[in-house]
C-alpha cells in the first residue's frame, strides 16, 4: 500500500490512497450504475400503480438532475463542513430515500423519496469522493481517476441483474428495501475518506488566535478563505470566480455540448435494434458488450494519460475521445445488421470509457485543486442541464419521425462539435498563456506532471510548488511574500473542505 518515501510537500500518491481510490470507485459505481439499475424495477411500479412508462421513469430522471443540479449545494457543504461529514449524511439520505420509497403508494411519494432524497444523497457522495480523490494523486492522478470511472460500467453490469434477481424474490418493494441497505455502503466509504497527510502540525494559537484545530482542517482540504491581516476570516463556500478563467469557461462548453449527444445512443440502443430486427436477448446483450468495454478501457485510458509524453496533451486526449465517439455514432447511423451494430457497441464502448476516465482528470488539470470543488459543482450543474434536453428531445423526435438514423446523426454531431470545440479553443487558450509574460520567480524547466496539470490555467507557478495540489495555505490579501511553515501568524486563515 505504500508509495515509497515522499519528497517535499504534496499527495503522497499512494498509501492510504488506495483505500480512497477504493471508495471513490465504490462511490461513482453507485451515483452512475443505480438510476439506470432501477429502471429493472419499472414494469412492476407501472403495474402496481396504473401508469405509462414515462410517468415511471421520472423516478430515474429525477435521480440523475439531483445528481447532477444539487452539485453547486454539494460544494457549498464540502466547503463549510468537509468532505466525510458531508459524505456520511449523503450515505444516510441515500438509503433512506429507498427504504422510505419501498412504502410508497403513490407516484409522486416515489418522486419524492426514491427520486429526490436518494438523488440528493449520491450527489453528496459523488462530489466529495472525487475532490478527496485529487488530494491524494497527483503524479498518478490519470490513472487513478481511470480506475475510479470504471467503477460505473461495473456496478451498472451487477446493480441491472442483481434488481432483477430481486424483484423476482421479493416483488419491488422488497427490492427497494434490500437495496435501501445496500447503498449504507457509502457511508463506509465516507469514513474511508481521512484528511490526506500533510508536512505537520501548526503550532498552537493562544485564546486570542487560530484554534489549534486549524492544522487537521487545514491537511483535510484546501484554503478557500481570505482574512485581512490580523481580521476574521471571510468563508467563500462557492467560487464562483473560477468562471472567469478562460480554459473554465471553454471546458465548461465542451461539457455542455458533450452531454447533449453522448447518452443517447447507448438510451436509444435496445431500441433501435429491436426495430432493425434483433431478436430481444441479443439486442439486450448489445448493452453488455458496452459495459464490457468500457470497464476495460477506462483504467487503460487513464494509464495512458498518465505516461510522460502524453500528460502534458491531456486536453487534446479528450478532444480526441469525443471525436472518436461522435465519428462512431455518424458511421453507424445505417448499421441494421447484427454483427455491425456489434461493432458498433465495441467502438462506442471504447471511446465512451475514454471520455469517462479523462473528463474529471482534464477539469483536475486546467483550475487546479484549491479552485475543483467549486469548479466540479458548477459543471455538474450546466451538464445537468444538457442531459434534461438532450436525451428527452431525442426521444420525442424518435416518437415524431419514427426514424432512428437522424438521432444517431444528430448525436454524433454534438459529440464532434464539443471535441472540436475543445481542441481548437485550448489551442488558443494556450497559445495565450504562453504569449503572456512570465511572472517573477517563475522557473522554466518544469515537469512533465506540472505543464500538464498547468495546460489549461493561464497563470504561471513556481516550480516548487505541485501543480495539482497547489500550496495548502493561501497569504491573505495584503500580506507579505509567503513564509515557512513554522512562521505562521494569525494573519492567515484555513477552512476544510
Amino acid at each position: 500500500m505504500g508509495a515509497g518515501p515522499r519528497r517535499g510537500v504534496g499527495p503522497p500518491d499512494g498509501g492510504w490512497g488506495w483505500a480512497v481510490l477504493g471508495a471513490c470507485f465504490v462511490v461513482t459505481g453507485f451515483a452512475y450504475g443505480f438510476p439506470k439499475a432501477v429502471s429493472v424495477f419499472f414494469r412492476a411500479l407501472m403495474s402496481d400503480f396504473g401508469a405509462g412508462y414515462s410517468d415511471t421513469a421520472w423516478v430515474s430522471s429525477i435521480m440523475l438532475a439531483m445528481l447532477y443540479g444539487t452539485g453547486p449545494v454539494s460544494s457549498i457543504l464540502v466547503a463549510r463542513f468537509g468532505c466525510r461529514p458531508v459524505m456520511l449524511v449523503g450515505g444516510l439520505l441515500a438509503s433512506a430515500g429507498m427504504i422510505l420509497a419501498s412504502f410508497a403508494t403513490r407516484l409522486l411519494e416515489l418522486y419524492l423519496t426514491a427520486g429526490v432524497l436518494t438523488g440528493l444523497g449520491l450527489a453528496l457522495n459523488f462530489q466529495p469522493s472525487l475532490i478527496m480523490l485529487g488530494l491524494y494523486f497527483d503524479r498518478r492522478r490519470p490513472l487513478a481517476n481511470g480506475l475510479a470511472a470504471a467503477g460505473s460500467p461495473v456496478f451498472l453490469s451487477a446493480l441491472s441483474p442483481l434488481g432483477q434477481q430481486l424483484l423476482v424474490h421479493f416483488g419491488w418493494r422488497g427490492g427497494f428495501l434490500l437495496l435501501g441497505g445496500l447503498l449504507l455502503h457509502c457511508c463506509a466509504c465516507g469514513a474511508v475518506m481521512r484528511p490526506p497527510p500533510g508536512p505537520g502540525p501548526r503550532p498552537r494559537r493562544d485564546s486570542a488566535g487560530d484554534a489549534p484545530e486549524e492544522a487537521e482542517a487545514d491537511r483535510a482540504g484546501l484554503s478557500l478563505s481570505e482574512a485581512p491581516p490580523g481580521g476574521r476570516a471571510r468563508r467563500r463556500l462557492l467560487d464562483v470566480t473560477v468562471c472567469a478563467d478562460r480554459a473554465f469557461a471553454v471546458y465548461a462548453v465542451t461539457k455542455f455540448l458533450m452531454a447533449l449527444g453522448l447518452f443517447v445512443p447507448a438510451i436509444l440502443l435496445v431500441n433501435y435494434a429491436k426495430d432493425a430486427g434483433v431478436p430481444d436477448a441479443d439486442a439486450a446483450f448489445l448493452l453488455s458488450i458496452v459495459g464490457f468495454v468500457d470497464i476495460v478501457a477506462r483504467p487503460a485510458c487513464g494509464a495512458l494519460a498518465g505516461l510522460p509524453r502524453l500528460r502534458p496533451h491531456v486536453a487534446y486526449l479528450f478532444s480526441l475521445a469525443l471525436l472518436a465517439n461522435g465519428l462512431t455514432d455518424l458511421s453507424s447511423a445505417r448499421a441494421r445488421s447484427y454483427g455491425t451494430l456489434v461493432a458498433f457497441c465495441i467502438a462506442f464502448g471504447l471511446s465512451y470509457g475514454m471520455v469517462g476516465a479523462l473528463q474529471f482528470e482534464v477539469l483536475m488539470a486546467t483550475v487546479g485543486a484549491h479552485r475543483f470543488p467549486s469548479a466540479l459543482g458548477l459543471v455538474l450543474l450546466i451538464e445537468a442541464v444538457a442531459v434534461l434536453i438532450g436525451p428527452p428531445s431525442a426521444g420525442r423526435l424518435v416518437d415524431a419521425l419514427k426514424n432512428y438514423e437522424i438521432i444517431f446523426y444528430l448525436a454524433g454531431s454534438e459529440v464532434v462539435l464539443a471535441g472540436v470545440f475543445m481542441a481548437v479553443a485550448t489551442n488558443c487558450c494556450l497559445r495565450r498563456s504562453q504569449d503572456a509574460p512570465p511572472s517573477p520567480g517563475t522557473e522554466g524547466g518544469a515537469s512533465d506532471t506540472e505543464d500538464a496539470e498547468a495546460e489549461g490555467d493561464p497563470e504561471p507557478r513556481p516550480t516548487e510548488e505541485p501543480r495539482g495540489l497547489e500550496a495548502l495555505e493561501v497569504p491573505s490579501p495584503g500580506a507579505g511574500p509567503a513564509e515557512p511553515e513554522a512562521q505562521a501568524g494569525p494573519g492567515r486563515a484555513f477552512e476544510s473542505v
